[in-house]
C-alpha cells in the first residue's frame, strides 16, 4: 500500500489540547491578532474533556476585593509560603509573579466567560475555602457556577446534559458551551481526531511546530511563534502512574475524567529537556471506582453520596479513620487522598487501600450513590436507583454487617484483612454515637450522622483519586516551560492540569480558573513572540523573562 502524503499545516500558534485552558489560550492569541489552530485528539462526537465533565465552577475573586489580598491568598493555595507553620514554599521562585498574575486576572473571569457568550449564566457557591489564610477577609472571593438555566448547583449535578439543547446545558457542560461559542464566534480552526505525538525542534532547541497523527496519516504543523500544551494530565497513562504516584499507581488510584488525559504533552516536553513540578500532586479524595476499564485502568465515580446519613467509611479492618464529610467537603475533599495513602511500616500495608462505604437500605433507596452524569461520559449505566450497579458487582450486599464483611473478604483488592467482628463493633459504635447526636471520635458534623442499621446492608469500594492530576511540566508565571536549569524552552508554553498553580492546597473550581487565567496569559505571551519568519527560518532565540506577567 503506497503510504500516504504528509499534511502540513501553518500558524502563528498551534495549541495542544481543547480544554478550558486550550480555549482560553487559543482565544487570547487570535484577539492578539495571530492566526492560532487548535490540535484535539478526540474526535468531535467523543470530545469530552475534563472541562465538559466538571461541575463548572470556577474561581472570580470580586472586582471590588482587595488586591493584595486576593494576592496574598493565592499564594497561601499555590505555595503556603505565606503561612507560619510551612517549612518551604511549594514553589517559591514562581510563587509571587503567579499570585499577582492571579489577582490581576481572576477578578476578570466571570466578565471574560460572559464575553464569549451573553447567554452564559453563573450563580454564586462558595467564598474563600480556607478562611484563615492571609487576605480571606478582605479578597472578596467568590466561586461561580456554570448554567445556561440558572439552576442551583445540586440541581445542575443531577442533570445529564450532554445531549441537551444549549438553553438546557448546566455545569461543565455550560461552561464548555460557553467556551466553544468563543472560540466558534472566532473562526479558530480545531482539528479533531488529531493526536500530537511530538514536538518539533531545530538545532538551537527552539520549538517549532508539532508532529501528529490522524487517521494513520502524519501531520505536521509549523508554528511561526510558539507551541502551547494545553492537553491535561496523565489520569489514565499506566506508566506515569506507577512512575509519579504514591503507593500503588495502579490498581490503588481511580479518577473521573476524561480517559484522554494520558500525559501525552509531559512525554512530549520531556523528551525535549523539560522539567517537572510536584509530578505527584493530585486534586483528589477517595471516590468509588468499578472494574470496567479504560487504558488498563479502572474507572472512577464521583462518589458524593459519601459524608451524608446512613454510612460511614472504614478501612480494609473495618476501622473508620476520619468524619466522612471531610471526603467531599471543601476545603479538605480535594487533598483528602493524603490520608488515604497511610502506608503501616508495621505491616507493610496500605490499610485504607481501597476503604470501604458501608450503608444500609435507607441510603441505597434514596438516589444515586455517584455523579451520574460523570458516568454517562464514561458510557457507565449507574442508574437512579443503584440496582444495576447492585446487579453487576459494583456494590457488595449482604443481610447482617456480618455477612457484609464476609463480602468484602472476598473481594480481591480487601486481601482477606476485614474483620468481621471489627466492623460489627464499628457500625454498633457509629449508631450509638448517632443516637446521642454526638462523634467524639472524629465530630462529624450531627446533620450527616444517620444510624446504619435498616438491612439489608451495602458496601462500595474506594481509592484515592478524583477528577485529575495537578503536577506536571515546571513552569515560570509566563507559563514559559522550563528545563532543569530553569531556563525557558524557546517558544514552549503550558497551561492547565498539566502545570497547574495549586500546589499546596485546592479550593473546588480552581482547575477552571486557572485555566481561563494562565490560559490567557500562555496565549498572549505565545502571541507576542516575534515571528520565525522575521529572522530566518531556523533562528537561536533568546526568550526575554518579564518581571511581571
Amino acid at each position: 500500500m503506497k503510504p500516504k502524503s504528509t499534511i502540513e499545516h501553518h500558524a502563528n500558534v498551534v495549541i495542544i489540547g481543547f480544554g478550558a485552558a486550550g480555549g482560553c489560550a487559543a482565544i487570547a492569541a487570535h484577539d492578539a491578532g495571530v492566526e492560532t489552530i487548535i490540535i484535539e485528539k478526540q474526535p468531535e462526537a467523543k470530545h469530552y474533556s475534563n472541562s465538559r465533565m466538571s461541575g463548572g465552577g470556577f474561581h472570580s475573586p470580586s472586582t471590588e476585593g482587595d488586591f493584595e489580598s486576593i494576592k496574598a491568598y493565592a499564594k497561601a493555595m499555590f505555595s503556603g509560603e505565606n503561612l507560619p507553620h510551612k517549612l518551604e514554599g511549594e514553589q517559591p521562585e514562581f510563587s509571587d509573579d503567579l499570585a499577582h498574575a492571579w489577582a490581576t486576572y481572576a477578578p476578570q473571569n466571570q466578565a471574560f466567560m460572559q464575553g464569549l457568550d451573553p447567554q452564559f449564566k453563573t450563580f454564586s457557591s462558595a467564598g474563600a475555602a480556607f478562611p484563615e489564610f492571609p487576605g480571606a477577609d478582605r479578597a472578596g472571593y467568590a466561586c461561580l457556577r456554570s448554567t445556561y438555566m440558572s439552576s442551583t448547583y445540586d440541581a445542575a449535578l443531577a442533570g445529564i446534559t450532554k445531549d441537551a439543547a444549549k438553553p438546557l446545558k448546566e455545569s461543565g457542560e455550560a461552561f464548555h458551551t460557553c467556551l466553544l461559542t468563543g472560540v466558534q464566534s472566532r473562526s479558530i480552526p480545531i482539528h479533531y481526531s488529531t493526536a500530537a505525538q511530538s514536538l518539533r525542534v531545530n538545532d538551537d532547541g527552539v520549538v517549532t511546530g508539532v508532529e501528529a497523527e490522524r487517521d494513520g496519516q502524519r501531520v505536521i504543523y509549523h508554528a511561526r511563534r510558539a507551541v502551547i500544551i494545553t492537553c491535561g494530565g496523565y489520569e489514565y497513562n499506566v506508566r506515569m502512574r506507577k512512575a509519579f504516584l504514591d503507593g500503588p499507581g495502579k490498581e490503588g488510584w481511580a479518577f473521573y475524567g476524561t480517559p484522554a488525559n494520558t500525559g501525552d504533552g509531559i512525554r512530549m516536553a520531556l523528551k525535549i529537556g523539560a522539567a517537572l513540578s510536584k509530578i505527584g500532586s493530585v486534586a483528589g479524595r477517595v471516590i468509588c471506582a468499578i472494574p470496567e476499564r479504560r487504558n488498563g485502568l479502572k474507572i472512577g465515580l464521583n462518589t458524593s453520596s459519601v459524608g451524608k446519613p446512613n454510612e460511614i467509611v472504614v478501612d480494609n479492618l473495618g476501622r473508620r479513620y476520619a468524619a466522612e464529610r471531610r471526603i467531599t467537603k471543601d476545603p479538605s475533599r480535594y487533598i483528602f487522598y493524603k490520608e488515604a495513602l497511610q502506608f503501616d511500616t508495621v505491616t507493610l500495608s496500605y490499610p485504607r487501600i481501597p476503604s470501604w462505604m458501608i450503608f444500609d437500605s435507607m441510603l441505597f433507596e434514596s438516589g444515586p450513590l455517584v455523579g451520574t452524569a460523570a458516568a454517562a461520559y464514561n458510557d457507565i449505566d449507574w442508574d437512579k436507583g443503584n440496582l444495576n450497579a447492585l446487579r453487576n458487582g459494583w456494590i457488595l450486599q449482604g443481610a447482617t454487617i456480618a455477612e457484609l464483611a464476609e463480602k468484602i473478604r472476598a473481594h480481591p483488592d480487601n486481601r482477606e484483612m476485614m474483620d468481621a467482628g471489627a466492623l460489627t463493633q464499628q457500625v454498633e459504635t457509629w449508631n450509638r454515637y448517632c443516637a446521642a447526636g454526638n462523634d467524639p471520635d472524629f465530630n462529624a458534623e450531627p446533620d450527616t450522622m444517620g444510624p446504619v442499621n435498616k438491612p439489608p446492608f451495602f458496601a462500595i469500594p474506594l481509592y484515592p483519586g478524583g477528577p485529575n492530576t495537578k503536577g506536571g511540566l515546571r513552569s515560570n508565571a509566563r507559563r514559559e516551560v522550563l528545563d532543569w536549569d530553569d531556563k525557558p524552552i524557546a517558544r514552549l508554553y503550558a497551561a492547565g492540569e498539566i502545570n497547574s498553580v495549586f500546589q499546596f492546597v485546592y479550593q473546588g473550581g480552581g482547575n477552571l480558573a486557572e485555566c481561563i487565567v494562565f490560559g490567557r496569559i500562555a496565549g498572549a505571551n505565545a502571541a507576542a513572540e516575534t515571528p520565525l519568519a522575521q529572522t530566518h527560518e531556523q533562528p537561536s532565540v533568546n526568550v526575554r523573562v518579564a518581571d511581571k506577567v
